[in-house]
């Protein structure tokens, strides 16, 4: 997605609807200042693994992708942002996004589906091949299974970057209710009290 920018020396007044923004990598680092609302609508569609294309005013043009979004805690509006500088065809490090779909079987037993890790480490082989998303069918997992990282199916010629071990998916066993869990505990100390000799 194409986003324009101001150019922006350290500390200057910006104009109204303008924020700060800085972008850089090993051997390079830009001031710019972009417009709130232009970002704010493109980061919400795109988030971290969208790539940007920017345009610094009477300047170069560069692909990047977002690496912090500082945010107004009160208006809940961007107001600073960190975009790390990628090269087309060069492999790209980023964390991609984990969502489910379908039902488990543990889930209709009782159980419940636990997301362990919401967002998984990557590495894919440029820019324009981020995954958006990597989507896990949990249908068949029954109570007590559980995905690792390195079982996720990713695009072709994307690589994990982390642990292939790392449990990202599991089905628990369904929680008691207050009551069953209040006669669970009664039941354990009756049976302590039986096991030390108080209650035969």
């Amino acid at each position: 997605m194409e986003l324009n920018a101001k150019p922006r020396k350290s500390q200057e007044k910006l104009a109204e609807g303008m924020i700060p923004a800085v972008a850089y990598n090993k051997e390079n680092n830009v001031s710019f200042a972009i417009d709130r609302k232009a970002f704010d609508r493109a980061f919400r569609t795109q988030s971290t693994t969208g790539l940007f294309d920017i345009t610094v005013e009477g300047g170069q043009t560069f692909p990047a992708l977002v690496k912090t979004v500082q945010m107004d805690k009160r208006k809940r509006t961007p107001i600073h942002v960190d975009f790390y500088m990628v090269t087309y065809g060069e492999p790209v490090e980023v964390n991609v996004p984990v969502h489910t779909t379908g039902k488990s079987q543990g889930v209709v037993m009782g159980g419940l589906l636990d997301i362990v890790v919401h967002n998984l480490s990557v590495i894919a082989p440029g820019p324009r091949r981020i995954p958006q998303e990597l989507v896990v069918d949990v249908t068949k997992l029954a109570i007590g299974d559980h995905v690792t990282a390195g079982q996720i199916k990713l695009p072709e010629g994307v690589k994990l970057a982390g642990d292939a071990d790392q449990v990202v998916i599991s089905v628990l066993p369904p929680r008691l209710s207050d009551g069953e869990a209040a006669a669970e505990t009664q039941a354990a100390q009756v049976a302590g009290m039986v096991a030390s000799g108080e209650i035969s």
